[in-house]
């Protein structure tokens, strides 16, 4: 039996290149308050003008929006804010040292931790997290076959454009077979520099099945649960070793572009390239050429409809701002919009009662009206083919931490979010079984 200690040991590896930061020299980072909704519109024109990397979309009168801008474009950004009297203020001003200063936060927090790290307090490697999916089922397998001979299946959906492995478990009592079951299908890491989500995963796969509680043991018995900790393992890597704010994939159409990569959750076949994308192959909200073009989406969209009879809950996990949304993104609402905020409002509330007090409180509704209007997004795919409750998840913002949320905190956003995909997972149960029985 492979024991946490190995884990540990694996954990303090670093690949971390030297230097990897210095290709953001020059840039600075922006906070924009939006006082109304015409100064959201006017960012977005600015935004798609300088083609900014838009770090949070904020919103009016709750988030101030947070946006990346070059040395060469900086002046442009911050006389287009002031001839539009828009109020900013500097969030970084030096992006390098920055990233740099938290590398060597996360450095040291492996250190001090002394070969005592678990898989969820920390920023995996994708070799970390492939090494640890697999200890997972082998390891609880070993010790609880007699009892639960089917309760977790490690599945590989395929290769990455690169050919790395995309993986995920599958826990259930009854091994998928009992339809009676709602499905919750979660996934972290689609845009691939928002790190402190795959950690997230690791840690409900850890009180599923190495920590069930004694009130949680509904969780398991009467919800099956489809688990994938890192969509986009490409952008994943190329974050660790060249450029720590990546957020594509890593596919390459030299008969298109010579830059890399798509936006993966604006790849999905739904009002595909309308709204809240660009047509530059460079950009970071590139939606690629065609719906599905990116194997990645294709493997969420396949799970999907494998069990699409059972999906009750879509909860596609990204960071930060403390958000719930659900869809749709071109300002219009499903049927069940209701039950939608009903269930992401438990969500959201379970989190907040255990929340931080220098956190805001998650905000609930459809994240066009919340945020900004998109088209091709997984939360609005899997609503629109007919998953009840789909959701994107914004993880908490911890005052100024942005991308660079320090390992001190993931113990506490892994604690919270449980709460509230517990929370989730038993609102939308209730509503699944109504049906379920009416039929």
């Amino acid at each position: 039996m492979v024991t946490l200690s190995v884990i540990s040991i694996l954990l303090l590896f670093s690949f971390t290149s030297a230097g990897k930061n210095d290709v953001y020299e020059g840039f600075t980072v922006h906070g924009i308050k939006l006082r109304e909704q015409s100064e959201v519109t006017i960012l977005r024109e600015v935004v798609a003008i300088l083609d900014l990397d838009v770090w949070s979309h904020g919103a009016v009168g709750l988030r101030d929006a947070v946006v990346m801008v070059s040395k060469e474009n900086e002046s442009k950004l911050l006389d287009y804010l002031d001839e539009n009297g828009i109020h900013h203020y500097v969030h970084l001003a030096d992006v390098v040292k920055a990233l740099d200063e938290h590398d060597e936060a996360v450095s040291n927090w492996k250190r001090r931790r002394n070969g005592k790290m678990v898989p969820f307090e920390d920023y995996p490697t994708y070799e970390e997290v492939k090494f640890i999916l697999t200890l997972v089922v082998n390891d609880y397998m070993e010790r609880l076959a007699t009892k639960y001979p089917n309760l977790v299946t490690l599945v590989n959906a395929g290769p990455s454009f690169e050919g790395r492995d995309v993986k995920y478990l599958k826990i259930s009592t009854t091994n998928f077979t009992d339809s009676s079951k709602p499905i919750y299908f979660m996934d972290a890491t689609m845009h691939s520099r928002e790190w402190v989500t795959t950690p997230v995963t690791l840690y409900a796969m850890h009180r599923l099945l190495e920590d069930l509680r004694s009130d949680e043991h509904d969780l398991l018995e009467t919800v099956d649960w489809i688990i994938m900790p890192i969509v986009n393992p490409d952008g994943y890597v190329y974050t660790h070793t060249d450029e720590r704010l990546w957020r594509r994939t890593r596919s390459y159409r030299p008969e298109i572009s010579t830059c890399y990569g798509v936006d993966a959750n604006r790849n999905f076949n739904i009002s595909f390239n309308t709204i809240g994308v660009s047509s530059n192959p460079c950009s970071d909200i590139y939606p690629g050429p065609a719906p599905f073009s990116e194997i990645e989406a294709v493997y969420i969209r396949d799970i999907v409809f494998e069990h699409l009879d059972r999906i009750q809950v879509y909860l596609n996990i990204h960071s930060y701002g403390n958000f719930i949304l659900f869809g749709f993104d071109d300002l219009t609402l499903p049927p069940n919009a209701v039950e939608l905020h009903y269930v992401g409002a438990v969500m959201g509330a379970a989190i907040d009662t255990v929340k931080l007090p220098i956190a805001p409180h998650y905000l609930v509704g459809n994240s066009a009206y919340l945020l900004y209007p998109v088209s091709g997004s997984a939360q609005d795919y899997v609503q629109y083919v007919g998953v009840p409750y789909a959701y994107t998840l914004e993880l908490p913002e911890f005052l100024r931490y942005d991308f660079r949320v320090p390992p001190e905190y993931i113990e506490q956003i892994n604690i919270e979010t449980w709460r509230g995909i517990a929370a989730s997972a038993r609102a939308s149960t209730l509503f699944y079984t109504r049906r379920h029985n009416s039929v």
